[in-house]
């Protein structure tokens, strides 16, 4: 019986469930661009250009082997995945079958398993939700991990996933003696060592058309369009996958944390967003790097840093933003409501790291994570930026952002809005963290080592402040402990100054002037 088969946009890969028992002769794929999925928020022109152009590529793909795809673009202006299959489930033409059944897989957003469940009950046709077998773990599994536990902890989830997969184990044992490297992974990168670029292509027929529609249509959406070289097929994707393995991953584990003026790449994967819709596999992307350990091209503690990445903390936010939703996204722990300063768009502020990064986002629609935790959401934290709007301001800026994995990593790792269910502590920290792990202090206007005064780096009065004002809400977290004992011995005069000049800081900064 022929079968329509929906194809979401972060779905690109032949292997996806939905497509495991196609019947290339009766069935029908359906891929759509929807006006929905690209306004929901106003995503970085960038990133619409990725998704769009790989959705097209892939279509193309399929059609080459032989397989009927049905593909609405952005002009036939259709809203919602039902408004798509209702259209080809009502829309006679030549040769199309009478179909029985839809197919898709679980999608990787609340929001959309809401719309298709919603579908599902007033269909005339059964639709079956297929599971995502491109991770890992299972929804199921993590569940069950969790289960009885009042928090989670990343590294349990890791070594269990690491024992039950055989990666980087021998004899029941991590090779090397250890779990993971963490600390050997947090050198400031040599002004005398220069990155390798990364791999890019040139925009081809449908990229460059791609690049003109969203020009045109998403004229005032954050970001750049210019110097688009992203990977928008899976032989380029694991051409990235390779270049990374050879040219970079043997520093990757040093350097990781590291931050420089002007250098958005560093040593770096940045494979994110194609793990995110399909184009390479995370097992494939571990066993390259697992290989590269076993023919001693690169050294265990950048493999390990990199497997972790993907097997640890990918599948461990996926499994939590299942487990958490509907009520995660809505999270306030610290209750924090002050709006998103204009230079997150802007990239306008005399704070050299902020707009080191902003700037690079808006350029490229990426920021690798330190930048992401440690300088935009650090500031985040510290000023006590709304949940709302920063998680917003994360799902449309960058261009691995699906909300399964943006959102607990914002609102747990970034914001501590979830209480620390996901982070044993807050990411705080004053400017010495940024002085220490990048040359960005060195071009800034303010003085890192300064702590008051007109000068002084504003992270570091932002941060004794946020201790101080949610003293109540942190100081039984025995992480905590060290710093509030720290601030305790701070006179009140010098709390007071840090008070008075952070208030100052940030009255300017609620009134939208330059600082």
């Amino acid at each position: 019986m022929a079968t329509l088969r929906l194809i979401l946009g972060d779905q690109l890969s032949e292997n996806i469930t939905s497509l495991q028992d196609l019947n290339p002769t009766d069935d029908c794929v359906l891929m759509c661009e929807l006006v929905e999925e690209t306004t929901y928020v106003p995503h970085h022109k960038k990133k619409l250009v990725f998704f769009l152009s790989a959705m097209r590529h892939f279509a193309q793909q399929l059609q080459r082997k032989g397989v009927n795809v049905h593909y609405f673009n952005l002009d036939e202006a259709l809203d919602s995945f039902s408004d798509a299959i209702e259209r080809v489930l009502n829309t006679p033409s030549a040769g199309m079958p009478s179909f029985k059944k839809i197919v898709v897989t679980h999608p990787g957003e609340y929001r959309v398993l809401q719309q298709l469940k919603q579908l599902k009950a007033v269909l005339k046709i059964p639709l079956e939700i297929r599971p995502d077998h491109r991770f890992l773990t299972t929804q199921k599994q993590f569940s069950d991990w969790a289960k009885g536990r009042k928090q989670l902890r990343m590294e349990l989830f890791y070594r269990q996933i690491r024992k039950n997969l055989n990666i980087l184990m021998q004899d029941g044992a991590p090779v090397g003696g250890q779990w993971n490297y963490d600390k050997d992974n947090r050198k400031a990168l040599p002004a005398n060592l220069t990155p390798p670029m990364p791999l890019g292509f040139k925009p081809d027929a449908i990229t460059r058309q791609v690049i003109k529609m969203v020009g045109e249509r998403f004229p005032s959406n954050f970001g750049a369009l210019a110097d688009f070289h992203y990977a928008v097929t899976r032989t380029q994707a694991l051409q990235v996958l390779s270049h990374f393995i050879e040219q970079r991953l043997p520093l990757f584990g040093d350097y990781q944390d590291a931050m420089k003026q002007d250098q958005p790449w560093l040593f770096h994967s940045h494979i994110g967003l194609y793990l995110n819709i399909g184009l390479l596999s995370p097992m494939e992307a571990i066993r390259a790097a697992e290989k590269a350990w076993q023919e001693d091209k690169a050294p265990l503690s950048a493999v390990e840093g990199f497997i972790r990445q993907i097997l640890g903390w990918r599948e461990f936010v996926r499994g939590l933003y299942w487990l958490k939703m509907p009520n995660y996204k809505h999270e306030n722990f610290l209750q924090a409501d002050r709006a998103l300063p204009e230079f997150y768009w802007s990239g306008k502020t005399r704070m050299n790291c902020i707009s080191q990064c902003v700037q690079q986002t808006k350029e490229h629609a990426y920021a690798h994570h330190i930048q992401r935790l440690m300088v935009l959401g650090n500031f985040a934290l510290l000023s006590g930026l709304s949940p709302k709007e920063v998680n917003d301001w994360y799902l449309l800026v960058y261009a691995d952002a699906i909300e399964w994995v943006e959102l607990p990593n914002v609102s747990g790792m970034i914001l501590f809005a979830d209480a620390g269910y996901l982070a044993s502590k807050p990411y705080a920290a004053g400017g010495a963290y940024i002085n220490r792990m990048s040359d960005y202090c060195k071009h800034c206007h303010y003085k890192v080592k300064e702590k008051t005064g007109s000068n002084a780096c504003p992270f570091n009065y932002l941060y004794w402040r946020f201790l101080d004002r949610n003293r109540q809400a942190l100081k039984g977290n025995p992480r905590m402990a060290l710093v509030y004992k720290n601030l305790e011995r701070m006179s009140e005069n010098q709390i007071g100054a840090i008070r008075m000049q952070a208030d100052s800081f940030l009255g300017k900064l609620d009134k939208g002037e330059a600082v």
